[in-house]
């Protein structure tokens, strides 16, 4: 059994390679309407989507992360030196995963025959281990900003050593060399050989290695890991910021209150809210997107272990491939919107080619 499952293809591009040459006729569908299995319907619609959203996801995914860094880079975005290298260090990692993910892993899967190349390049271990360390640097650098900003407006004391720059490359290197190091045994669990299967491992995994008990414990820890912790870590410092912002900003106007000839306007209160509505959309944006995926991740573990778990559609696999993605490319727009600077940066990157064609013409 075990030999078998590694060699299904799960993958509905050869379920339907030949949906080209099916007579589609009126009459013929008529005839055959009552005996149609309607969960083909939704693989050939789930196939269709592929064609379309991942192709369509990287053209937006790469240009708009390139954009973000680039913005961010130059520091005039209004933010702190500490903050921008968090928001950069994201958007880059958001960028590998587009490209080792959706470029070099989902449209190979999707468009399969234009990438049988791939079955003679034996690296699909050393794949497997780089997306996974990118994937894990996307997320925790999600944390680690969280922490920053936590620090930032609750641990006023612990500010100003721990908001700094330099620290900020520090934690982002560990998260980096402890995300390249976590990853590193699934080398040695999967074959150079590419499977490009539509499922969570697209290698060919060494004999025997996928139906252990093993191994299903080992990859239940990985889920657990990122992005399980993550999302309760997240979660927790976003109460506690919020508890935090909400009692001091009473304070403030209990304080405010008794002071007289002062302006109503409060600019710390200012800065933190702008903060705070940064932090929470960033943070709000990779839970929603990221669920589907770590709830069917853990399931399909879990079935290992213990065969009376629910059996989920593999639908639900698939919008959770597609809503992690899409949020490796959301985060261009969250800034967009919740930082004017930001908005006043992009505007002048994005016009910049047409004002210089308009001068040449001049």
């Amino acid at each position: 059994m075990g030999r078998n499952l590694r060699t299904i293809d799960w993958n509905v591009t050869a379920m339907y390679r030949n949906l080209g040459t099916i007579d589609w006729t009126v009459a013929e569908m008529g005839r055959n309407l009552r005996t149609i299995d309607w969960d083909s319907s939704f693989w050939v619609f789930q196939y269709l989507m592929q064609l379309i959203y991942y192709p369509l996801l990287a053209t937006v995914g790469v240009p708009v992360n390139l954009l973000t860094i680039m913005i961010l880079s130059r520091g005039k975005c209004g933010l702190s030196k500490c903050v921008i290298r968090y928001l950069v260090s994201m958007a880059a990692a958001d960028l590998l995963v587009i490209i080792i993910d959706l470029l070099l892993r989902q449209i190979p899967i999707i468009y399969r025959s234009q990438f049988s190349f791939l079955d003679h390049f034996p690296v699909c271990n050393i794949h497997a281990v780089l997306l996974d360390a990118v994937t894990d640097c996307s997320v925790w650098f999600t944390v680690t900003f969280t922490f920053d900003r936590f620090v930032a407006i609750c641990c006023q004391k612990l500010k100003t050593k721990y908001c700094t720059k330099k620290t900020a490359a520090l934690v982002l290197g560990t998260v980096s060399v402890l995300s390249c190091l976590k990853n590193i045994f699934w080398y040695f669990m999967f074959e150079g050989q590419y499977l490009l299967s539509n499922n969570p491992w697209f290698c060919f995994d060494v004999t025997g290695v996928s139906t252990s008990p093993v191994w299903a414990v080992i990859e239940l820890l990985h889920y657990i890991l990122t992005p399980c912790v993550p999302f309760i870590l997240i979660v927790f410092l976003n109460v506690f910021t919020v508890r935090h912002i909400l009692v001091a900003s009473r304070a403030r106007r209990r304080l405010r209150g008794h002071s007289s000839g002062e302006s109503p306007r409060d600019p710390e209160m200012e800065s933190r809210r702008k903060s705070m509505i940064l932090l929470f959309v960033i943070s709000g944006n990779f839970i929603v997107l990221w669920v589907v995926f770590m709830l069917y991740s853990i399931n399909r573990r879990l079935l290992y272990l213990d065969s009376s778990s629910v059996i989920l559609h593999p639908l639900v696999q698939e919008l959770g491939f597609m809503l992690q993605l899409l949020s490796c490319c959301t985060n261009t727009c969250i800034y967009a919107v919740t930082q004017a600077k930001f908005r006043e940066q992009l505007k002048n990157v994005v016009k910049y080619p047409f004002t210089v064609i308009v001068k040449l013409i001049k």
